[in-house]
């Protein structure tokens, strides 16, 4: 009996510790899975931000391309790099 009693207690012993080694290691591994999450969130979270900001420069890109395609725009260069002016245009001279 006494004999049942101590194998019970060292089965005992040897279970709780193989529990406590469990909630050990599974600690251990949430900690640094959480600790992976909050990365993985960050990383996310400057992912979109990019996306955003791409999105906004895709945007202007295409309003410039419109523009250069446009009268006003060939007109504008004409005017500022070569000097030309619009033949109905108006000139205004200083005066002396």
């Amino acid at each position: 009996m006494k004999r049942r009693k101590a194998n019970h207690r060292k089965s005992m012993l040897i279970i709780t510790g193989v529990v406590l080694v469990m909630i050990l290691v599974i600690g251990s591994h949430s900690h640094t899975l959480r600790e992976r999450r909050d990365m993985l969130i960050q990383q996310e979270e400057d992912l979109l931000f990019k996306i955003e900001q791409e999105e906004r420069r895709a945007l202007e890109i295409e309003e410039m391309e419109e523009f250069v395609g446009s009268d006003e725009y060939i007109r504008q260069i004409a005017e500022e790099t070569l000097g030309l002016i619009d033949p109905d245009g108006i000139i205004f001279m200083p005066v002396e």
